[in-house]
């Protein structure tokens, strides 16, 4: 039975419409797609821990209330930073040239800057804490000014001239363009993270000699700031250390494009794709699993934080029980009332 040319180009165009979009060509190992298709799920599988590190460690702020003190404040601001950026690694497959690409390249860029600021605010935060024993919460403003509006600076540069483009597992800065590469980001990373290990170098040094010179003497107060210094310094000092092994092969492997950019080597592209998108889980093992929080998540504690949430808030005064003669900001001894009473607290208490 024939057909009429109207039905033939009706079924052609609707075959058409419903049929899947083929895959984009592997722009790298010489289009051998499985090696593009294993780099793809790497960098996603990793993406996806990490960001469940960055929701693990923003639940359990909330959920005890650590957001009271200033430095898990501060701590939380990194780990919102640190999931946008996994979102930004999460974003689809390979992506040619063109606006998507480009969006993807400049959260990547953004976030990437965000977490690194917010390292270094902690950094100079425990800084002005235990050298110069110094007041802190004034500046929080000051930390989200610079933590958020300097990589949103840095973040747009690159789209004068046009420099964002595929650069491999992911967007970002094309492999003709290093200099940028270099300039934008990893110069000022290393530069960052040296004087960060620095930092702690001296932060260390000067916390052994106050716990030296508080031994022997018993005082509330100061055994008080002894713990809290303690306990403070103490998950940071490795962050450096860790953050600079994360960014190595990273560094290894953008050399290696500026070196012979026509070249690409599966083996360093899957140690970039797997470490970059660590910061979430790291930040989680770092700052989220210190001992007060270990010790509290069992279920017991957990079902009475919830709860805590749930009901109806309670007024609470807490003083100090002798007068304050440390001058360490890290400690807020001031009255302090809490509209929303925890039941574990006052069940410990």
């Amino acid at each position: 039975m024939a057909t009429s040319p109207g039905t033939v180009v009706s079924s052609s165009l609707s075959s058409a419409s419903f049929s899947p979009k083929p895959d984009p060509p592997c722009p790298m190992f010489d289009g051998d797609q499985y090696k593009c298709d294993v780099i793809v799920g790497i960098r996603k599988t990793v993406a996806s821990l990490s960001l469940i590190g960055c929701l693990f460690m923003i639940g359990v702020i909330w959920l005890f209330r650590k957001y009271r003190s200033f430095v898990q404040r501060l701590i939380l601001y990194l780990s919102i930073a640190a999931l946008l950026d996994d979102i930004a690694y999460l974003m689809g497959d390979l992506h040619p040239d063109g606006t998507l690409c480009n969006f993807q390249a400049f959260l990547l860029t953004f976030f990437e800057w965000s977490v690194l600021l917010w390292v270094c605010c902690i950094t100079f935060n425990l800084t002005l804490n235990i050298i110069w024993m110094t007041r802190t919460d004034k500046y929080e403003i000051v930390y989200h000014v610079l933590s958020w509006g300097v990589p949103l600076i840095l973040a747009c540069l690159p789209f004068i001239g046009h420099h964002y483009g595929p650069a491999g597992a992911w967007c970002w800065i094309p492999n003709q363009y290093t200099h940028w590469r270099f300039a934008i980001w990893y110069g000022p990373l290393f530069c960052l993270l040296g004087l960060m290990v620095v930092v702690y170098t001296c932060i260390t040094v000067t916390l052994n000699r106050k716990v030296k010179r508080w031994e022997g003497t018993y005082d509330p107060d100061v055994e008080r700031n002894k713990e809290m210094l303690k306990e403070d310094i103490k998950p940071l000092r490795a962050y450096p250390f860790i953050y600079l092994a994360l960014s190595i092969f990273p560094l290894v492997h953008r050399i290696q494009n500026a070196i012979s950019p026509d070249t690409m080597v599966f083996a360093l592209v899957v140690l970039h794709a797997l470490t970059s998108p660590l910061q979430g889980m790291v930040n989680a093992i770092v700052y989220g699993l210190d001992r007060e929080t270990i010790v509290r998540l069992t279920p017991t504690s957990i079902k009475l934080a919830i709860q805590s949430h749930l009901n109806q808030p309670t007024l609470i005064s807490e003083y100090p029980s002798a007068p304050v003669h440390s001058q360490d900001a890290s400690a807020d001894l001031s009255p302090v009332v809490d509209p929303e009473g925890d039941p574990q607290d006052q069940e410990e208490s």
